[in-house]
């Protein structure tokens, strides 16, 4: 495994800090525990982290990236993520170019992959890095949360978890409501009928287990046209000892209009119940309808991203 240089780590401190999802919380980023398992100490141990994930190491600086075995599987292309790139503040854009592009290499040296990357915008020299070397911009995405939550008292609304064998019909519903924007809809690589098919097989296991609530209507004479799946986040509620939620994919159908407001509502009725400090909800900047029910039930803005990739080739397909 390829060891990273802590000197790289220091002199990016200032925006490896916003690539932690809870950097907004005030009361969270202030902990001990914070400061060693998110942020600068994620990257720190990142090697360590995962059998997946991997070190590259170039002249012109270093990139962390892992694999992802679900999505190489479905997908039949090595799949990679991007974390991050360090690089040191005196190294100029040709030089992280050149990483860039070795690293890409690297990559095609077992034939097609596809990569993609998700970077906050405070990330200028990273930004600025992949896009000199003609990585694509997909989607520009919107982190809101809602904390306070012992006074969230807004009214509540008929809900009940999907069962297994509704895993079929929540699959449906995600793959029929096409969003043109998310990351999946708005690469070319992809393409609709693929994402419209990884995005449900994606709910399906969010059904099955693979998140903790997928929630539904339960109103009488009301089908089930929407549903709304969450994380425990788990892991980090540990790490970190405070409880902490995340919406993790939503769609409504035109059976369930008006329904997003409602299962947004009573995931943070849930967040409450459960005691959290907080819920995340993650949206593209160009959905104004998520916009509105951030607002009106209190969320707030705490951060924002670029989802950029680059690939060894379009699909045949």
């Amino acid at each position: 495994m390829e060891s990273i240089d802590p000197l790289l780590i220091a002199e990016r401190a200032s925006a490896l800090k916003f690539y932690s999802p809870y950097n907004f919380l005030r009361t969270v980023a202030a902990t001990e525990a914070y400061e060693s398992s998110f942020g600068i100490g994620k990257i720190s141990d990142f090697a360590a982290d995962s059998v997946h994930n991997a070190v590259f190491n170039h002249e012109g600086g270093t990139l962390l990236y892992t694999g992802l075995p679900w999505d190489s599987n479905f997908f039949g292309c090595p799949t990679y993520k991007l974390l991050t790139g360090l690089f040191s503040h005196t190294s100029s854009l040709i030089e992280r170019v050149n990483s860039v592009r070795s690293f890409e290499n690297n990559l095609a040296l077992e034939g097609d992959y596809y990569c993609f990357s998700e970077v906050p915008c405070e990330d200028i020299m990273l930004l600025q890095a992949l896009s000199a070397s003609g990585w694509q911009l997909i989607e520009t995405r919107l982190l809101y949360y809602r904390d306070n939550l012992q006074s969230f008292n807004e009214e509540r609304y008929p809900v009940r978890l999907a069962q297994i064998n509704e895993s079929e019909r929540i699959a449906e519903i995600s793959a029929s409501v096409r969003n043109q924007y998310d990351r999946f809809h708005a690469d070319p690589w992809f393409g609709h009928e693929k994402a419209d098919s990884f995005l449900g097989r994606y709910a399906s296991a969010a059904v099955k287990g693979y998140c903790d609530a997928v929630l539904v209507p339960d109103e009488p004479n009301v089908p089930v046209d929407s549903f709304l799946a969450i994380s425990d986040l788990r892991n980090d509620s540990l790490a970190l000892g405070v409880g902490l939620s995340r919406v993790v994919l939503t769609a409504v159908g035109p059976l369930n209009r008006g329904w997003h407001l409602k299962l947004v509502s009573e995931s943070v009725h849930r967040a409450r119940e459960r005691g959290d400090e907080a819920i995340l909800m993650t949206t593209q900047s160009t959905n104004r309808a998520v916009f509105r029910t951030s607002e009106k039930l209190g969320f707030k803005l705490g951060g924002s991203s670029h989802v950029l990739a680059c690939h060894s080739k379009l699909p045949a397909r």
